[in-house]
């Protein structure tokens, strides 16, 4: 990730939502003490959750939340990335496309019929993708929502010009650095953890739960071992594509080389144990 040019002042961040629930902006908001620390730091220039003021670009630091599904949010998107030095992404719905993107596996058209009274009105595109489809991105914080330990270590690496320090390591190894029993060997509990990207701090292994993919997979997942082992687990083929049809549905990670996805998957948040 590289900052660009030298700034003169304090360095501005603009926080920006597209298609989401506001959760990892609120994240951002949730940092209490290190918020404070931080607008010391920087200039937010335009982040609409905290604040109506609003300052002209271009901005030094931009962070996007949320999917792009509309084709207005296609245009707006390209206008954000270019009054932006450094943009990161942040969460599944920016990074992945979110549980919104299990649009990508039915028809979208259907859909509008059925939600809206009148659905010629509604302008909406037939999938959910994330940001780095559309634009350049410099970096992708994973998460839903998103961790606030690793949201300050990506703004405070931007600060000081350096790559950020988050790992691309699985679920697995929090639950070593916790020295937490593993679930799915112990309890025979399904987890999502051996392909998981890292970050939440293994919370659900961490109350003898199993993880469900929350932070979405990891680089080099083995996806086809994993799920012969949710089957040994006692996972149905159909209870399996359920819980990887959650937060980061459409992620490549977590799509089956074997099956197509159900056309009309449903919404709904399966946890492993539960399947």
């Amino acid at each position: 990730m590289s900052t660009g040019d030298p700034v003169s002042g304090p360095p501005t961040l603009a926080v920006w939502k597209f298609a989401s629930c506001d959760g990892c902006q609120l994240t951002l908001l949730d940092c209490e003490d290190e918020l404070l620390t931080l607008a010391g730091q920087v200039r937010i220039a335009h982040f609409l959750e905290a604040s109506s003021e609003v300052l002209p670009g271009p901005y030094d630091l931009s962070l996007v939340e949320g999917s792009i599904s509309t084709p207005g949010d296609v245009q707006r998107i390209r206008r954000v990335r270019e009054q932006s030095k450094v943009l990161i992404t942040i969460g599944a719905c920016a990074t992945a496309g979110g549980i919104q993107a299990l649009r990508n596996f039915g028809d979208a058209a259907e859909f509008r019929s059925v939600v809206y009274a009148s659905p010629q009105y509604i302008d909406t595109l037939a999938t959910s993708t994330a940001i780095s489809a559309h634009v350049p991105v410099d970096f992708e914080l994973r998460g839903c929502p998103i961790d606030k330990r690793q949201l300050i270590e990506v703004i405070g690496a931007f600060l000081v010009g350096r790559k950020p320090d988050i790992p691309d390591t699985s679920v697995c190894t929090e639950c070593k650095r916790r020295g937490l029993t593993c679930v799915m060997v112990a309890d025979g509990t399904p987890c999502l953890g051996p392909v998981t990207h890292a970050g939440c701090g293994a919370l659900c292994p961490a109350v003898r739960r199993g993880c469900y993919g929350c932070f979405g997979p990891m680089s080099g997942a083995n996806l086809p071992a994993l799920i012969g082992q949710l089957h040994t687990c006692g996972m149905s083929p159909r209870a399996v594509d359920l819980v990887l049809s959650t937060f980061n549905a459409a992620a490549p990670g977590f799509a089956r080389p074997e099956t197509a996805r159900p056309e009309t998957v449903r919404p709904e948040t399966v946890r492993p144990e539960t399947a």
